[in-house]
């Protein structure tokens, strides 16, 4: 089971079909394609400023490789520990960009497939009752309420500097 993050334009309301028409899924996890293929990969996924970056920053490594007088074995691990790096780090950096144009991440899903994320994804966001905190008009409940008890400086886990204060 993978994640996939749901990206459509900002100011869109939950429950509008036309803002899935615009919308992008992201697969959270290892790119294949941008390990192979690198600056390719983004190229064809139309992220113009990542592909500069990561061109950029290969063409950078490969003149210190040149200046530091590496073996082109040594050029070749380096290399393929930076296209892992980029494989890696490619979701990322499509998710950075469609938030960068105006598409921020707005929900996320957990599927087995592209198709099954894209199902579930557009039935959450035409569905707002089923979403836990959404009403019918789409916008969020703000209001949080919390036990008399707790402190709003909890802190989650066994922290030995929470324990003394209690």
């Amino acid at each position: 089971m993978r994640t996939y993050t749901l990206h459509v334009p900002e100011g869109s309301v939950r429950g509008d079909p036309r803002a899935l028409e615009q919308a992008h899924l992201v697969r959270d996890g290892f790119s294949w394609g941008a390990f192979a293929f690198t600056v390719l990969w983004f190229l064809r996924h139309r992220l113009w400023l990542a592909a500069l970056l990561v061109l950029g920053g290969l063409v950078g490594l490969a003149f210190a490789g040149r200046a530091l007088g590496l073996s082109p074995f040594a050029a070749l691990i380096i290399t393929g520990l930076a296209s892992l790096l980029i494989g890696m780090e490619a979701s990322s950096l499509r998710r950075w960009t469609y938030g960068r144009r105006g598409k921020p991440a707005r929900d996320a899903v957990i599927a087995g497939s592209q198709e099954e994320a894209e199902l579930k994804a557009a039935t959450r966001w035409l569905d707002a009752e089923s979403v836990p905190g959404m009403g019918a008009t789409g916008a969020a409940i703000t209001a949080v309420t919390r036990p008399a008890h707790r402190r709003d400086d909890a802190v989650i886990g066994l922290f030995p500097a929470s324990e003394g204060g209690r």
